[in-house]
């Protein structure tokens, strides 16, 4: 199949509201691949190749700018081709080589087929919960019951290879596919309430448990043999000896763990958040150790236990991790629910996470019976910078660049603006096409993919916090950062300043 048919359903996806629509379109395409052409094609829609991160940024894209090819020639096996050619160059010379592979690439590829290509090689494809619409495209396109796809693709932890299967296998096939301890499942993801009162009131009698600012992990055991896997699945055992051990250490021969992974001070506090993550994500460094907490068990010695109610998964956690369980309660009640959350927010955490006592887990389900619960910080800061969109978004002016004021001149002259981050989350339709009209009024220069503005216009955003960040000249990014909204009746001088989000770090 020509990529160009991958890049056209991409585009046609992105352009619509309707979720009836877009998993119209894509059981249509799914139906056209060739069965060789489904694992590739599926992880190139999703913005996640087969090959996983392919090591390619917008620097390698600006220098990749000449012009399109006039007609669609590439096919999805030939992107594929080129992607793993991308990963597998090393060694000496191998930055040329990758230039050469890339730019090859972006001169045959279409404008159209550029822009779906970008979204692949980023990571950075925005067409609105693709993957859940995906799934129930590739149950339409195989004529399998949707439950059947989901349950499959979240035991597998890969919805490339179950489509593959729903569309080339038997139901059997599918029905068949369990959860296997060494191999990662798509993790329970939790919904969020403003309140923990209004989290009890939904779910009624629940655990009650610290929202630990940590790394989330899945540990699996066999015997001796320890894996552990990230939020997203990948395996990252080498990096973490000593939690292998402490798994090791339980009175266990089959085990399947959830929980979260993080640093300590020396008063047993949490660490900044950036410091687990930059233990987490280290080959080699050991200067900071990582503790595990577990609040979830997926499988124990034979026996699965994502069917079976919250209550039951907990009881078989206290029998093999009571030193490892993260902290809580069972409650119906909210002042107690209320209490637990003051307790997490003074030791240092994040607020709570509050799961009904009867709830199954649902792999890689974001359903109501998980919530959390934690406070929002708001800021007033200004725009320095705007991106165009993609997909739905392709035409308006999307991302932007966040800039908070510094006052002391600490970064450079006092009462310029320093950069701590983007977003184009919580954005409207009438915001985005407010924000195409007005930032090409106060453009200071730009390139193909930047629009540099005058640092006149305030926005509100809320965010969930901050780390520290070498990304950014202040040293400081924004954590989960979405748009409130426009506050016309602010100066660029009343943002809030570098220093107070430098003040807001833990540790």
């Amino acid at each position: 199949m020509l990529f160009d048919e991958l890049a056209a359903t991409a585009a046609a996806v992105g352009a619509t509201r309707s979720r009836l629509a877009k998993v119209e379109v894509l059981a249509a395409f799914l139906r056209a691949l060739e069965p060789d052409e489904i694992i590739p094609a599926t992880g190139l829609m999703l913005g996640r190749p087969r090959q996983g991160k392919v090591g390619v940024g917008w620097r390698s894209l600006a220098a990749t700018l000449e012009a399109a090819a006039p007609a669609p020639t590439l096919t999805i096996a030939d992107v594929d081709a080129a992607f793993t050619r991308l990963v597998e160059a090393s060694g000496s010379g191998s930055a040329a080589r990758r230039s050469t592979i890339l730019r090859e690439l972006m001169d045959a590829a279409t404008e159209r087929e550029r822009d779906a290509l970008r979204g692949a090689l980023l990571g950075e494809v925005r067409t609105g919960a693709l993957e859940g619409v995906l799934t129930d495209a590739i149950a339409r396109a195989a004529e399998r019951p949707v439950a059947d796809v989901r349950r499959a693709a979240m035991l597998s932890g890969d919805l490339a290879s179950t489509a593959r299967v729903a569309l080339t296998g038997t139901p059997e096939d599918l029905a068949n596919t369990g959860l296997v301890v060494g191999r990662a499942i798509q993790p329970m993801l939790a919904s969020t309430a403003p309140s923990i009162a209004e989290a009890i009131g939904t779910v009624g009698e629940a655990s009650v448990e610290y929202k630990l600012d940590g790394a989330r992990i899945q540990v699996h055991r066999s015997g001796d043999d320890v894996r552990i896997f990230t939020r997203n699945l990948a395996d990252i055992t080498h990096r973490l000896p000593e939690i292998v051990d402490v798994v090791r250490r339980m009175p266990v021969h089959d085990v399947v763990l959830d929980g979260e992974t993080l640093a300590l001070d020396e008063n047993d506090a949490p660490r900044a958040f950036q410091d687990t993550m930059a233990r987490f994500g280290a080959e080699t460094a050991r200067k900071i150790a990582l503790r595990p907490w577990f609040f979830d068990v997926l499988h124990l010695n034979g026996r699965d236990l994502i069917d079976e109610p919250l209550a039951a998964r907990l009881d078989a956690l206290a029998t093999i991790a009571p030193d490892h369980r993260v902290p809580g309660e069972i409650t119906a009640d909210a002042e107690t629910a209320e209490r637990i959350g003051r307790e997490a927010l003074a030791a240092g955490h994040e607020g709570v996470m509050v799961k009904g006592i009867d709830s199954l887990y649902a792999a890689g389900r974001r359903g109501a019976s998980w919530i959390k619960v934690k406070p929002v910080h708001t800021l007033d800061l200004v725009v320095l910078a705007v991106e165009p969109g993609s997909g739905r978004r392709s035409g308006m002016l999307s991302n932007i660049h966040l800039g908070a004021l510094d006052s002391t001149g600490e970064f450079g002259p006092p009462g310029g603006f320093v950069m701590v981050g983007k977003t184009f989350k919580g954005m409207t339709d009438e915001t985005l096409a407010w924000q195409t009209a007005h930032f090409p009024t106060i453009e200071v220069r730009r390139d193909p993919y930047v629009l540099w503005v005058e640092p006149v216009t305030v926005v509100e955003i809320a965010i969930d916090g901050v780390q520290r960040s070498s990304r950014y000249p202040g040293g400081i990014a924004l954590r989960f950062a979405r748009v409130k909204g426009y506050r016309s009746d602010k100066e660029p001088r009343d943002a809030d300043t570098i220093q107070t989000l430098r003040g807001m770090l833990r540790g």
